[in-house]
């Protein structure tokens, strides 16, 4: 009695069983049911290149680069394979071609988390690819900097330093013909500052734009690029003019060529810099109009960015007269080792700048001449430089050069 009540009870569970399949194939037939979709431009990708650029070999060409698929499976399974057609591709394996044209087979990538078990392919269109194949060609190009924007006002880029410095691109000699030059270009809208990091590496054509969609690579992706900035300030040149020969700045007319001259550096070496100095020029060497060129010094920090090594200075003094005097007071420095001096000169012409109401009251008397035997080793005639004093005035001064002829014995 018992065994038969168990052997009742195992062939309702299993006759529960059979029911629910039953059920729940005929529900998902009814609810989700089976049918075909047609998805067009799939994608073909490819996989095992690196065996080929091993061999020295390039895909030159696929054809077709899309295909249609026709898929079979459940309404809930095609939809959502409609969903992520974007991560839907073809791959064939080109690791076993050889050059020229390959025929191949492709085989479905299903995207991510697919339930690719609840699909089947029915159908592709084209049903084969068609890979070209051709020798490995490469070709080194320097890396260049573009600035894709501008510097802003009053700053200045300079030279970049780029590392790689070069790069070799690769692939079918037809596609890599068509690089021109390979730059690392920032993007900035005013650049004001310096820059340092990596860089993408773009192929640009013979106009300058960048080239996509090419079977080529490239040695290196990026570049690791430092794009120095500095501040820039135009500043003027000036001299010291010191007064003398019976001159003063407000009798002198100045002219620096050129006026101005660009700098650079940075922005706290700058700030204080209002004038650039040449240095002094002296009016007693001024005799009417004199022309000095003069070095444009910098500080170390500092850059020139005008490229003027030199400034030429004219200096004209104005408004005054001169007068010449014959100087008889002649005397000389204390001779070298005790030699002994003889003055040859006896008369030495010197001519004095000032107004002409002080020129008036000035005598013969108030002049002097020293010559200078500090240097003199020279036994025998020379002709040495010589000062002109002029005592008991300042409005006026003695202007010119001046040497006097000496006989030095033991």
């Amino acid at each position: 009695m018992m065994g038969r009540l168990l052997e009742k009870r195992w062939v309702c569970v299993l006759l529960s069983i059979l029911l629910a399949i039953a059920f729940w194939v005929y529900i998902r037939a009814a609810v989700d049911p089976n049918g075909t979709t047609q998805i067009h431009n799939v994608r073909v990708e490819t996989t095992g290149t690196s065996v080929l650029t091993s061999q020295g070999l390039t895909i030159a060409d696929i054809s077709p680069q899309v295909v249609e698929l026709r898929v079979e499976g459940a309404n809930s399974v095609r939809t959502d394979l409609i969903r992520s057609r974007n991560n839907l591709s073809v791959v064939v394996d080109v690791s076993r071609c050889v050059e020229g044209e390959n025929i191949l087979r492709c085989r479905p990538s299903w995207p991510e988390n697919f339930n690719e078990e609840g699909v089947r392919v029915l159908d592709q269109e084209p049903s084969a690819i068609t890979v070209t194949v051709e020798k490995l060609y490469s070709q080194s190009f320097d890396v260049e900097f573009q600035l894709d924007g501008r510097v802003a006002p009053d700053y200045q880029m300079g030279t970049p330093a780029i590392e790689p410095k070069s790069v070799v691109v690769s692939g079918p000699v037809e596609q890599v013909s068509q690089v021109a030059k390979v730059a690392a270009i920032l993007k900035a809208g005013e650049l004001s500052e310096r820059f340092a990091g990596d860089l993408p590496l773009t192929p640009l054509d013979k106009q300058g734009n960048p080239l996509t969609g090419l079977e080529i690579t490239l040695s290196a992706e990026t570049a690791y690029v430092v794009v120095p900035v500095v501040v820039t300030k135009e500043v003027p040149l000036t001299v010291n003019v010191l007064p003398g020969g019976g001159a003063t700045e407000k009798d002198a007319k100045v002219d620096i060529d050129p006026e101005t001259v660009v700098v650079s550096g940075a922005e706290i070496d700058l700030a204080a810099l209002e004038e650039i100095s040449l240095g002094s020029i002296d009016l007693s060497n001024v005799v009417g109009t004199n022309t000095f060129t003069l070095p444009i010094s910098l500080d170390p920090s500092l850059v020139n960015e005008s490229g003027f090594a030199v400034a030429t200075v004219t200096v004209t003094v104005e408004g005054l007269d001169t007068q010449m005097f014959a100087v008889t007071n002649i005397k000389t420095t204390p001779p070298l080792n005790g030699h002994t001096v003889e003055v040859v000169t006896q008369n030495v012409l010197v001519k004095v700048r000032g107004r002409a109401e002080d020129l008036a009251d000035i005598d013969v008397s108030q002049l002097r001449v020293v010559a200078d035997l500090s240097d003199v080793t020279t036994l025998g005639a020379s002709k040495v430089n010589a000062r002109v004093y002029l005592d008991g005035t300042s409005r006026v001064g003695v202007i010119g050069e001046y040497t006097v002829s000496v006989i030095i014995s033991e």
